[in-house]
C-alpha cells in the first residue's frame, strides 16, 4: 500500500463497516481509532471509530494522520475530505431492509424513539443518498472505490478478503481477515418471502 494513501471504510450506518475495520486490522493494516466508543451489544467487537471524523465538515486537520492507515468514515461525510490526498475507499453495501432493521434495533436498545420516520421513508432516503454518493465518488479522480457487499462477505469471506487485498496492494493476510467474519453477529436478516 502507498504510504501517502488514506484507506477508508465507508457506507451507511449498520452496513458492516465495523466488521470490515476488524478484518483489515486482522489482515495487518493499522487502524486509526481512539477507542472512545466502547464495544456494546450492537457491536460486540467494537466500533473502530475516531471521534474527530464526526467533525470532518469543519475540521480535516487530522487527515494526514490517516496516511498508510485505515479510518472509518460514514458515507455522508466523504464529500468533506480534503482534495489534496489520495483515497482508497472500501464501501460497504448491505441489504437495505436489513440495514434499516439494524438501525432501528440499535435505537430500541438505546431507548431512543423509532417512530420519527417510517422504515419505507428511511429506505428511500438511504437509497437516494447511496445513488448520490456513488455518482460523486465516480467523478473524483483522487478516489478509488471497491464496493463490498456485507451479505456476500458472510457467505464467502476468503474470496472477498482476497479481492480487498488486491485492491489495497496485495500485502494483507487473507486467512486472518476471513477469520474475523462472524455469522453469529448477523442478526437483522431479511425475511425472505
Amino acid at each position: 500500500m502507498n504510504n501517502e494513501t488514506v484507506t477508508i471504510v465507508s457506507g451507511l450506518p449498520r452496513s458492516g463497516t465495523s466488521m470490515m475495520m476488524g478484518m483489515l486490522e486482522a489482515g495487518g493494516l493499522e487502524v486509526l481509532t481512539d477507542g472512545e466508543r466502547k464495544a456494546d451489544e450492537d457491536n460486540p467487537k467494537g466500533y473502530y471509530e475516531f471521534e474527530k471524523v464526526k467533525k470532518l465538515k469543519d475540521d480535516s486537520s487530522w487527515v494526514p494522520q490517516a496516511k498508510a492507515k485505515v479510518v472509518k468514515i460514514v458515507s455522508a461525510l466523504l464529500q468533506h475530505l480534503p482534495p489534496e490526498y489520495s483515497y482508497k475507499v472500501i464501501f460497504m453495501l448491505r441489504d437495505m431492509e436489513e440495514t434499516v432493521a439494524s438501525q432501528k434495533q440499535m435505537l430500541v436498545r438505546r431507548n431512543e424513539p423509532t417512530d420519527r420516520i417510517s422504515d419505507q421513508d428511511l429506505e428511500t432516503i438511504s437509497r437516494n443518498h447511496l445513488q448520490e454518493i456513488d455518482k460523486w465518488l465516480a467523478e473524483q479522480l483522487n478516489f478509488e472505490v471497491l464496493y463490498v457487499n456485507y451479505n456476500e462477505v458472510l457467505n464467502n469471506p476468503i474470496r472477498h478478503s482476497q479481492e480487498i487485498r488486491t485492491f489495497l496492494g496485495g500485502s494483507l493476510d487473507v486467512a486472518e481477515m476471513a477469520r474475523v467474519v462472524d455469522s453469529n453477529l448477523y442478526r437483522q436478516r431479511r425475511h425472505r418471502r
